[in-house]
């Protein structure tokens, strides 16, 4: 099975996370599949930087997220409170990030 999960870098005393996709049979820190974003608990308000496209896609083939993580993408949108991925409408947000050529 396939899980997104926190792998934990940083020095002593220092967290640092990153978000990756890994089985859940490899070990916290060791082999994972992708790495698809950070976590800063350390900062105020905690930096927390995951691509949407890749957590929807790892989501939607059967990722179980762990609940650490469950709980970082409520925060940041891209799952809702019963943590189902919410439909992002890819042509709105294209235009969006897109200027207008005039």
């Amino acid at each position: 099975m396939v899980r997104i999960r926190l792998r934990r870098m940083g020095a002593k005393k220092k967290p640092f996370y990153r978000i990756v996709v890994a089985d859940q049979r490899s070990p916290r820190d060791g082999r994972f599949i992708e790495n698809i974003g950070t976590y800063d608990p350390l900062t105020d308000p905690p930096a927390i930087n995951i691509k949407s496209e890749r957590a929807g896609h790892w989501l939607r083939v059967g990722a179980q997220p762990s609940e650490a993580v469950a709980r970082l993408l409520t925060k940041t949108g891209i799952t809702d409170e019963q943590g189902k991925l919410k439909e992002v409408d890819t042509d709105a947000a294209e235009a969006a990030a897109e200027p207008e050529a005039a």
